[in-house]
């Protein structure tokens, strides 16, 4: 499976399975996604970098880093330090995926702007 950002400067392939999609509602996946972070993973072993013209490393705290393009501004990963699995924005994937959302995460600190409804688990942790 192959995925990307907006403007074709990072191109990655991923080997199935892949995680069911986690949306992160914390006031940083906010920030840096403009919405929440909708996001599944692969172990390292199964992620390979196919072009990165464009990534850049940003260190969002101190237990991980943002992969996004700087050349067109896409939000691609999330990388906790010294994981052996990294987390993609599901919608840079190439679809189909076969993905759904599994659960939400961090919902107290959502927007005030929207509800979830989909029945999905909800938890603060």
């Amino acid at each position: 499976m192959r995925g990307g950002c907006l403007c074709g400067s990072v191109v990655y392939e991923v080997e199935p399975p892949l995680r069911p999609v986690i949306a992160c509602h914390c006031t940083q996946c906010r920030k840096t996604s403009g919405h929440f972070w909708a996001a599944t993973s692969v172990p390292h072993d199964r992620f390979r970098l196919v072009k990165d013209e464009g990534l850049t490393w940003f260190a969002s705290s101190d237990t991980a880093d943002r992969g996004f393009c700087a050349h067109c501004g896409s939000s691609l990963f999330w990388q906790p330090k010294g994981e052996v699995r990294i987390s993609i924005a599901a919608g840079t994937l190439d679809g189909p995926t076969g993905l759904e959302i599994a659960e939400h995460w961090y919902t107290d600190d959502r927007g005030d702007y929207y509800d979830i409804t989909d029945g999905k688990p909800c938890r603060n942790a």
